[in-house]
């Protein structure tokens, strides 16, 4: 059970992967992150620009200049930067269940303001309510991502206990079979969120620091 938001540092890590792919400014950052996320989630202007400026300010990015955009502030990853970015990786794929907790949890609540009784949420003349109809559009539009990007749905039967011990098994299988890390050291099994974590904290959501693009 995760207790606060989407996993730390998720900001961060697609900054840099997009950083990576070629030179952007904030707005571009922006736009490009809103997209990944099919237009329901758009990061703040004071969450990409201070980390920006910090990447820049740890060496992570520089400034390109850019004849055509003399004005537009261009920022580029530097060798550690893709450094930064491969330990970013790492982090992030440990924290997928965290993930689909924030996903799960928010459907969670949803569907609670829709059905529990202890709420009495006034209905609104907009597009959007707290239903059985707009519940089924949310599961419908899961499952056409779904099969989008991964190929048919498939129902799994399994409790989530069951579920999540199955899937401890398949990864205990897969770490057997690929043996110790390097040198014979032991796979990095590091709980995401803990003390022993990389910490790539993302900026704080204020207009601190803020460009004048």
């Amino acid at each position: 059970m995760r207790k606060s938001g989407p996993p730390k540092g998720l900001i961060s890590y697609l900054v840099l992967e997009l950083l990576d792919e070629r030179p952007r400014y904030g707005y571009e950052l922006l736009g490009e992150i809103t997209e990944i996320s099919g237009g329901h989630w758009e990061p703040s202007y004071g969450s990409v620009y201070p980390i920006l400026y910090k990447f820049e300010e740890e060496g992570v990015a520089e400034r390109v200049e850019r004849d055509d955009e003399p004005d537009r502030k261009y920022f580029a990853l530097t060798d550690a930067g893709r450094e930064e970015l491969a330990e970013k990786r790492r982090e992030i794929g440990g924290e997928a269940r965290d993930f689909g907790d924030v996903v799960l949890g928010f459907y969670h609540l949803y569907a609670a303001l829709a059905t529990d009784d202890r709420f009495e949420v006034a209905d609104a003349d907009a597009e959007w309510g707290y239903s059985e109809r707009d519940s089924a559009w949310i599961v419908e539009q899961m499952i056409r991502h779904h099969e989008r990007d991964f190929g048919e749905f498939e129902r799994i039967d399994a409790s989530p206990d069951e579920f999540h011990a199955e899937t401890g098994a398949t990864d205990a299988d897969a770490t057997d079979s690929d043996g110790a890390g390097p040198e014979g050291t032991e796979p990095d099994r590091t709980e995401p969120g803990s003390s022993d974590s990389v910490p790539a904290d993302d900026a704080e959501e204020s207009s601190s620091g803020a460009a004048d693009d």
